[in-house]
């Protein structure tokens, strides 16, 4: 008797999302920092599995970054002091996602960090025409630079002043990353959403640092740095909760995510997409990995749409 496979086949599990417009085949999204430029990772897979990928943070002009030592290892995750090394956006545009598009076929995150008011608008109107770019990233809360990046996303009056500087300059949906490092990370949401934000993404980095007791002297030149991995996990999932009840945009969440169940975890929370850092430092196939593994999870969980989950605690 000629059996019907049809019958018995388990349900396909749909992965996909949409944030303001752009749809992802899945949520998992390379947090930027963590990833380069990422045409360099498709030397080891294919990276059009990827929702998206979050380029190296970007600023209007080269950076060298900060003087080594750079990292320093900590339980449960790491601490960075990088200090936005990249080529400046003009060569971003014209040399990096060039080399990415070949690789990379869906919407791109582009993650734009400044020192001035001026510097974000001049950037991001740049890279607002890159024609991957499906995303553009507001860097507001890099722990790691002296006078820019988390310095604009302390405070209400800030955020809402980049923000609506350069909204009126762009076409893409906006997406203001947020800092933990602050006491009312509501208000701060809100202020970039009523200025104009069309999502955000949280948690950037908590501010930690670590101690050579042999030489009396701090791990990283630059004494504090960006403290991610596993351990901030919870808080990341406490401000994506917080934030996506306070707010109506989308949120993208980020901050010690390593597993499929992370993820639907963040999803829970709130997250409409989930960007996975430090993780790939610790294993290059971390993404992969994790977008292989969902389906799995949501059959283990009743899970037949991602979509389903979004905010539903």
């Amino acid at each position: 008797m000629e059996m019907n496979v049809n019958a018995t086949a388990a349900p396909a599990r749909d992965l996909s999302v949409t944030l303001s417009g752009v749809r992802l085949q899945n949520p998992v999204i390379p947090a930027s920092g963590c990833f380069g430029f990422g045409y360099v990772m498709a030397e080891y897979y294919d990276i059009d599995c990827l929702g998206s990928i979050s380029i190296k943070g970007t600023t209007l002009n080269s950076r060298f970054g900060n003087p080594l030592p750079r990292t320093a290892e900590c339980p449960a995750g790491m601490i960075n002091s990088v200090g936005l090394q990249n080529p400046g956006v003009d060569k971003v545009v014209e040399v990096e996602l060039p080399k990415l598009r070949e690789v990379f076929h869906q919407p791109i995150v582009a993650n734009i960090s400044g020192f001035s008011v001026d510097e974000y608008v001049e950037a991001c109107r740049r890279i607002d025409g890159a024609e991957q770019v499906g995303i553009i990233e507001l860097n507001v809360s890099c722990p790691n630079v002296h006078g820019g990046g988390m310095s604009f996303g302390t405070s209400c009056e800030s955020v809402a002043e980049v923000t609506r500087a350069v909204k009126a300059v762009t076409t893409k949906p906006l997406y203001v990353k947020l800092s933990p490092n602050v006491t009312d990370i509501v208000s701060i949401a809100r202020a970039a959403e009523d200025a104009g934000a069309d999502g955000l993404c949280l948690i950037n980095t908590l501010l930690g640092m670590r101690i050579d007791v042999k030489t009396r002297r701090p791990v990283v030149a630059n004494v504090m740095g960006g403290f991610s991995g596993p351990a901030i996990f919870p808080v990341a999932v406490r401000m994506v909760y917080q934030v996506s009840k306070a707010c109506s945009i989308p949120v993208m969440g980020c901050g010690g995510v390593s597993s499929a169940r992370d993820v639907i975890e963040m999803m829970m929370a709130g997250a409409t997409a989930v960007q996975v850092g430090a993780a790939n430092l610790r294993d290059p196939y971390a993404c992969p990995k994790i977008i292989k593994a969902l389906p799995e999870e949501m059959e283990r969980l009743g899970i037949d749409r991602l979509s389903d989950i979004i905010g539903c605690v």
